[in-house]
């Protein structure tokens, strides 16, 4: 049985490891961190790709016990007025319903699944090198262990050891102009149907979603300077509240009151990595943000990860060989992801785009759908 060494246990990284040992493949998950964070942290949706991509891996019920659906988008400009409101999913293919969650839970789900498989996750496990020699590919670790496999996965997300491994000279990810505040409110007085997603497109990028428990999750894309390190790590609810309430102390919406109401405000910068040149050599591969990182704007991120997670293992499954699979799966993930990659950096540098108008890229996205069907089979079992 070929034997997989997956670098990463975040979404990317597990949704592989389940997709491999669904197609007979000896996985073991090597993650850096030590233990299963449980800190609520930032939500995500999923979108319909994603969960059909999940129920290849038979994870969708299990992630669906763990998320709410989405079934409606509603804009609004600043000044309140409605722009649009478009029906997320397939009402026909209930599996197809957007989903929102934590992505410590989507993690956390998709751990609990790799381990009732009986799949090895080792923790604590940070990638220092790799190396390769006579068909077979070594990684080794910084407590100064060793793992050999016939194939590696690179799934270490932005800031990836393995990409790095592969080509010292690949281009640092790329500052999208956009902070990206996301929070989580109560008492706010707002009311909206639970499974709406509600936007905003005002003096800031502005989405919420009041849930059944009456707690508002929230985002905010603001376009100004990258933050320091210090100012990420310093940052307080309270000044991370009083930095929005600048932004949007114009807007004729709920938007400033949600973020008043806030218990918890987070903020990162958001980050891309455009072409990307070199995704794999000899026997690794990069999957996931490791490869084609887009900033949030389309959130299709963890979507698009979950459908790398299949794709990687359909070419491994059906291929002579690891680099003729590599070469298949670059032909059938570079134009989708990188036209993603296009849209989201579109939206963060011009949030007030005019809706539901679609710029090109995102029509590529949608178009793409049917070529991957076609080529790898889509809807055949994995096992």
């Amino acid at each position: 049985m070929p034997t997989v060494l997956i670098i990463g246990g975040g979404v990317a990284g597990t949704a592989a490891a389940l997709a491999l040992d669904k197609a007979a493949y000896d996985v073991t998950v090597y993650e850096a961190h030590p233990v299963n964070s449980h800190d609520r942290g930032a939500f995500l949706t999923l979108a319909s790709n994603g969960m059909h991509a999940l129920r290849q891996i038979d994870a969708d019920t299990a992630v669906c016990a763990t998320s709410a659906p989405l079934r409606t988008m509603r804009v609004c400009a600043d000044e309140g007025q409605e722009i649009a409101t478009v029906a997320l999913g397939d009402s026909h293919e209930p599996v197809t319903e957007y989903r929102y969650l934590t992505r410590a839970e989507l993690c956390s789900a998709l751990q609990r699944q790799a381990q009732d498989r009986g799949i090895r996750i080792e923790r604590d496990k940070r990638l220092t090198q790799i190396s390769t020699n006579s068909g077979a590919v070594t990684a080794m670790f910084s407590d100064g262990s060793r793992a050999c496999g016939d194939v590696l996965i690179g799934a270490d997300g932005l800031r990836s050891v393995v990409r790095t491994a592969l080509n010292r000279t690949a281009s640092a990810p790329r500052y999208a102009g956009e902070r990206v505040f996301y929070g989580y409110s109560t008492n706010t007085g707002v009311d909206s149907p639970p499974d709406h997603f509600q936007v905003i497109r005002g003096s800031a990028a502005f989405g919420y979603i009041v849930t059944k428990q009456h707690d508002t999750w929230w985002f905010c894309r603001v376009n100004d300077t990258e933050l320091s390190h210090y100012q990420l790590t310093t940052g307080t609810t309270a000044s991370w509240k009083a930095e929005l309430s600048t932004h949007l102390r114009d807007d004729q919406t709920p938007a400033a009151a949600i973020v008043r109401a806030a218990h918890q405000v987070m903020v990162t910068n958001a980050y891309d990595l455009p072409h990307l040149r070199i995704w794999h050599r000899d026997h690794a591969l990069l999957i996931g943000d490791a490869a084609h990182a887009a900033s949030p704007a389309t959130g299709q991120g963890a979507s698009l990860a979950l459908e790398d997670a299949i794709v990687a293992a359909k070419v491994l499954r059906d291929s002579p060989d690891p680099k003729s699979a590599f070469v298949l799966y670059e032909r059938l993930r570079r134009d989708r992801v990188q036209a993603n990659i296009d849209h989201s950096a579109h939206m963060s540098a011009r949030h007030r785009l005019k809706w539901p108008q679609l710029p090109p890229a995102r029509q590529r996205i949608t178009n793409l759908n049917d070529a991957i069907h076609t080529q790898l089979q889509w809807h055949t079992p994995l096992a």
